[in-house]
């Protein structure tokens, strides 16, 4: 039967491929039954997606409907903030040379100091020009002590903590800085004298997101003597003391957005060197354990020795 059919289906289609075609169609592969696709469900699905007519259609509606089902929706993470009235840090950070004192000439390391502090003033120069295109009254030379009075209130604001005041003397990248861990703390500070004159030692400028929205950047040198004491919440010392004053070296960096015309130098941030002596550590207050006592008693009658802590070998 195959053979005639064949035949004739050959004569009807163009020889080649109508066989091929008709071989296709007739082979036994395509004859069989195909298999059936049984969907198996094998995870449970926590949340269901709501029905097109659901009683619940916004999406804040179906966010609450599922949290009060038990189910956790992820929080979306924020896009970070960026500030433009002032820059995340320093744009090229002041490296004060070893000890604060100028090598000797002939030496290979007063050489090589001379030759850093060169190319220092030469960009130093293209930045005082850059700042004097957006504020023509800028000078090195009464700037010190203007910064000297900013640097003074803004640490006086601290400590009275005036915080809309102190907002307008320093940046918001120096103010996280200086108000982070004062909660629960009493700080006394004082300006006692300047002993050297403050002087400019750097000045940058740099831009942001374009090139039109600058910003500039002045590091002063301060050698100061102040008088700093910290409480805890309990009126306890933790560090240094309002009766002793020391001599404080500080390189202060003050910043200013020259674009906005209704801009102001602000204190910015403050660079440690390297070479500069460790803090004092901070004093904390713990309890020390009791003994009990009836209600009856008071400490006082008692003859009671505090324990001391027990020697610990740290090192063989």
């Amino acid at each position: 039967m195959a053979a005639p059919m064949r035949r004739g289906l050959g004569r009807l289609l163009p020889l080649g491929r109508g066989l091929q075609g008709v071989e296709s169609l007739l082979s036994p592969i395509r004859l069989t039954p195909t298999s059936l696709l049984v969907p198996v469900r094998t995870k449970r699905r926590h949340f269901i997606p709501p029905s097109v007519n659901a009683k619940y259609t916004t999406p804040e509606e179906q966010k609450l409907k599922a949290r009060a089902a038990g189910v956790v929706i992820p929080d979306e993470t924020p896009e970070r903030p960026i500030c433009l009235k002032s820059t995340p840090g320093i744009f090229d950070p002041y490296v004060p040379p070893e000890g604060d004192a100028r090598l000797s000439s002939l030496s290979k390391d007063g050489l090589k100091q001379r030759r850093e502090q060169l190319k220092q003033s030469i960009a130093s120069q293209l930045g005082i020009r850059k700042i004097r295109e957006y504020d023509p009254n800028f000078s090195t030379w009464t700037f010190p002590q203007k910064a000297q009075e900013i640097f003074i209130e803004a640490h006086s604001c601290l400590t009275n903590f005036n915080k809309q005041k102190l907002h307008s003397l320093v940046t918001e990248h120096c103010f996280v800085q200086m108000v982070r861990g004062n909660r629960y703390k009493t700080i006394r500070w004082n300006f006692v004298e300047s002993l050297e004159p403050p002087r400019v030692v750097q000045v940058r400028w740099s831009f942001m997101v374009k090139k039109s929205n600058a910003y500039g950047q002045v590091t002063v040198r301060m050698h100061t003597r102040q008088t700093v004491a910290v409480y805890d919440r309990f009126g306890r010392l933790m560090y240094g003391g309002e009766q002793v004053p020391k001599d404080v070296l500080e390189y202060v960096v003050f910043e200013k957005h020259l674009v906005d015309p209704y801009g102001s130098w602000r204190l910015h941030d403050k660079i440690v060197p390297a070479w500069a002596p460790p803090k004092e550590p901070i004093i904390k207050t713990v309890m020390i354990p009791g003994p009990a006592l009836d209600p009856s008693q008071e400490f006082d009658e008692l003859d009671y020795e505090i324990p001391k802590p027990k020697p610990t070998q740290w090192h063989q």
